[in-house]
């Protein structure tokens, strides 16, 4: 797909994004993000060649464990964060051996945990601040533009050859150099929207960098697993709905759990 036709499909989604962010009832929101995480949710089940009742009657209850937990009389609002990022710090030892394939159940108990935690996160972040949760999400995707375009222009050397091809260590350092000045300019320009020192901001936006990347490659097992190069074909020049949401299936968690730490 041309990057035209990325910027087509990209250009009105962060639109919408934007606006909802900024304007919908916390309610619409709410459910608006419950449909990306239905969406997402069915498409990690159809990697396993369900066939379309089981698929979406997993996506149905994956909502349902979203609401539950949600409504949960948590003791510490962390502890709906701890086990997605305990599995995210476990990630890099999976993905060394990619070849090893994770059984259905396994997967599937996986794509509740990590989609879940995350409904949860957007939901939670933006009631705290729509704007720390707009820093997150821009992050993620500064990282993920500029690692697209440095490495079409400078990849020469293969970051995970056996899970990712495409993915290069120069379209990694040209995501550090993009979300480096992202989070100069936000440090410059809106100081009061990220509490913290300027470099306990910028090594936190680095490690959070680091988990993007390493949501990107799991998913990118996933899918290897598969024998599917995209997750879905909902969004044209991105793939699936989980395609766009694999990086922020590890930040968000994460970044949930620093803004309760800092806040």
């Amino acid at each position: 797909m041309s990057v035209r036709t990325r910027i087509a499909t990209a250009a009105p989604l962060i639109g919408g994004f934007l606006a909802a962010l900024f304007w919908a009832p916390p309610m619409l929101w709410a459910g608006l993000m419950l449909v990306i995480l239905f969406l997402a949710a069915a498409e990690w089940a159809a990697l396993h060649k369900f066939d379309p009742v089981p698929t979406y009657a997993f996506a149905l209850l994956v909502a349902c464990i979203g609401l539950f937990a949600w409504e949960m009389d948590w003791p510490d609002k962390a502890l709906a964060y701890f086990p997605a990022a305990l599995f995210w710090l476990g990630v890099p030892f999976l993905l060394r051996r990619p070849e090893h394939m994770l059984p259905a159940f396994v997967s599937l108990a996986l794509a509740a945990l990590l989609l879940v935690s995350t409904w949860m996160a957007i939901v939670s972040l933006r009631q705290q601040s729509p704007g720390v949760l707009l820093a997150v999400v821009g992050l993620v995707i500064v990282a993920d533009s500029a690692a697209y375009f440095a490495g079409r222009r400078f990849g020469r050397h293969k970051l995970a050859p056996r899970i990712s091809p495409g993915k290069t260590w120069e379209g990694a350092a040209g995501a550090t150099v993009g979300v480096s000045l992202y989070v100069l300019f936000l440090l410059g320009f809106l100081p009061d929207l990220l509490p913290g020192p300027g470099p306990a901001i910028l090594a936190l936006a680095w490690a959070l960098l680091a988990l993007s990347v390493l949501g990107d490659l799991f998913e990118s097992v996933l899918k290897r697993q598969a024998g599917v190069k995209d997750s879905g074909n909902l969004l044209p020049g991105h793939g699936g709905v989980l395609d766009r949401i694999d990086s922020l299936t590890a930040v968000l968690p994460v970044a949930a759990l620093l803004w309760i730490g800092l806040t």
